[in-house]
């Protein structure tokens, strides 16, 4: 290992570093050796350079401020080649295909149209609030479907009704794999890429990356020839395969690619908000002092006779800072998504060589203590405060989630980050409107029980949740 280039510890021949990195959560050990070592360090995993970035000046200033060089990502031949095949955008390097899909997610996605999605947020949040106070158990469901039940609506112009469609658990089951396939080190053919030569008879891996690529891809192409079904039958029902098909000919892309662009645009959509919701309510579980003071805002702004709307997120900063407190506290995806360096460069003296494999740690970013004062605690009040340096004003507009190192960093930032600002504003507010979360006397919820591969999200906990009166009860009933 080598720390800013120039103290040395010495891992083992052709391994490198390797077996000291844990293969779970190893961004909790990433930050305990940026502790030791500063912000800015390199491993050696069997032979690959990696460079580890622990603070969001750095990550800032290298890839945003060098976006041109350091947007491409690190090769990873079972998730991108084998189980991809070359298609993803996420796994892209950074090539014209990777910026003609870009293109095309920008235009769905962007500020300037995110806001025409406010009703179908508007209506999923409704639904996944009537079915929690009605089923508090099924927690996890009722936010995986109101994710799913948001972006399907938006991407394929799909109506979730259940959550148990057959349609709807295949895209999941994608998103899923998606997940663990590309994790660090899941599969030993990313460490060692001279593996793709074996046959495939000696090649495990590769039956099983075909078969799930056949899958994925048959979802990706049946649900775009839905939409184009639909269509030629007189369908008005906008969404973004619409969009696509009837600019076909002008964005580039083969039906292929755009299926591509268009499912990845659901698996970044479906998962990460419902990993965000669930670490909202792990927080107030454990911080009773949070949800009383968002219960204040809503009960001052909204009242009791009509759910929060769009209209009262500028009103209702409490809300807002719950929400990037959340994913401050606990980053959905806490190792970050690795760039890759495509040409060699020097930062701050320290020479960084083509090639390198750079990784956002966002455990560390966001636990930075120069930036966040108290780092492991749940603090929303450092976006509310002038006293702390995240605080910034007016408090209609600040805090807001526009480029927040959650959603990654430069040229490689989500673009649906709008789209996921308004969901979970909305979601978080009407949480608060209509419901009382609150600890199981004598039962033990952890505050890092997590799940593993690059999204992460709690692991099912026990908790009380209780209507906040008879008002959301009835009013649900009169919307729905």
């Amino acid at each position: 290992m080598c720390i800013h280039a120039k103290v040395k510890f010495t891992g083992i021949p052709i391994l490198g570093n390797m077996l000291q990195v844990p293969q779970t959560h190893s961004w909790i050990k990433f930050k305990q050796w940026a502790d030791q070592y500063g912000p800015l360090y390199s491993l050696s995993l069997a032979g690959n350079r990696h460079v580890v970035v622990s603070t969001e000046k750095i990550a800032n200033d290298l890839l945003r401020g060098r976006g041109n060089i350091y947007s491409s990502r690190p090769y990873l031949p079972m998730g991108a080649e084998i189980l991809s095949q070359n298609l993803r955008p996420v796994l892209l390097p950074y090539n014209d295909l990777w910026r003609k899909g870009r293109r095309l997610m920008h235009s769905f996605s962007s500020e300037t149209v995110a806001s025409a999605y406010e009703p179908i947020q508007s209506h999923e949040s409704s639904r996944m609030l009537k079915d929690l106070l009605a089923d508090p158990v099924n927690y996890e469901k009722w936010f995986e479907r109101y994710s799913a039940g948001v972006i399907l609506r938006l991407a394929y112009g799909k109506t979730v009704e259940t959550g148990d469609e057959e349609n709807v658990r295949e895209i999941l089951e994608v998103v899923h794999t998606v997940e663990r396939v590309a994790s660090p080190g899941a599969y030993l053919v990313d460490i060692f890429p001279i593996l793709l030569w074996l046959p495939k008879w000696l090649a495990p891996f590769k039956w099983e990356g075909d078969r799930l690529h056949r899958r994925e891809l048959d979802l990706f192409r049946r649900s775009l020839d839905d939409v184009r079904t639909e269509i030629a039958e007189g369908s008005q029902t906008p969404s973004f395969c619409r969009s696509w098909l009837e600019k076909e000919q002008l964005s580039g892309l083969s039906n292929d690619e755009a299926a591509y662009v268009i499912g990845t645009m659901f698996e970044a959509g479906s998962g990460t908000t419902t990993s965000a919701m669930l670490s909202f309510v792990l927080a107030m579980v454990h911080h009773p002092e949070w949800q009383r003071r968002l219960h204040q805002e809503i009960d001052a702004v909204v009242g009791n006779s009509r759910l929060p709307s769009f209209d009262d997120i500028q009103h209702l900063p409490i809300t807002r800072a719950i929400v990037k407190e959340t994913l401050r506290w606990r980053p959905v995806t806490a190792g970050g998504l690795p760039h890759q360096l495509i040409k060699d460069d020097i930062y701050e003296g320290i020479f960084l060589q083509a090639g390198t494999s750079i990784h956002p740690n966002q455990w560390a970013i966001h636990r930075d203590p120069t930036l966040y004062p108290d780092p492991e605690s749940f603090r929303p009040e450092r976006w509310l405060e002038p006293s702390w340096p995240t605080y910034r004003e007016p408090l209609t507009q600040f805090p807001n989630l526009q480029n927040f190192s959650a959603f990654g960093f430069g040229r490689r930032i989500c673009p649906g980050q709008s789209i996921a600002e308004r969901s979970l504003n909305i979601a978080v507010a009407r949480i608060g409107w209509g419901c009382t979360v609150s600890k199981i006397r004598d039962v033990e919820v952890p505050l890092y029980d997590y799940t593993t591969g690059f999204n992460v999200q709690p692991k099912k906990f026990h908790f009380s949740l209780e209507p906040r009166g008879s008002h959301a009860l009835s009013l649900l009933s009169e919307v729905l």
